[in-house]
């Protein structure tokens, strides 16, 4: 399974961008949960947003309401539309998906096997 994640780039603060990710390749099963995590150098990746094939959707506290995850079943793509965006969010985004159910539980610990290869976000102040 391939990952290709796109739509990253470089934006003021207060600005918008829209991360989208479609998996293809050998998809063995219908994918629970597809996502977004994130890592700055010397940090740990983070999850930053998650959901399900059913739309139901987890957000990090620090972009609750600034980010928005959707997702296209049928496309196996996942978006990423982050508005009002802080220098703190500058990081490489990662999407993910996972077959199962651990990714929903949203855990700093848990890092989904399927990741793609990541995007840079770059806000500044």
């Amino acid at each position: 399974v391939q990952l290709q994640a796109s739509g990253g780039g470089s934006v003021q603060a207060g600005g918008s961008l829209r991360l989208s990710c479609t998996a293809s390749g050998n998809i063995l099963s219908p994918i629970n949960a597809m996502g977004w995590y994130r890592q700055t150098p010397g940090k740990k990746r983070e999850p930053v947003a998650a959901i399900t094939s059913g739309d139901s959707a987890r957000y990090r506290d620090s972009v609750q309401g600034r980010f928005t995850i959707s997702r296209d079943n049928v496309k196996n793509t996942v978006y990423l539309q982050m508005d009002s965006l802080k220098p703190e969010d500058t990081a490489v985004y990662f999407c993910a998906l996972d077959y199962g159910p651990d990714m929903m539980v949203f855990s700093d610990n848990y890092y989904p096997k399927l990741m793609g290869q990541g995007t840079q976000v770059t806000v500044s102040s």
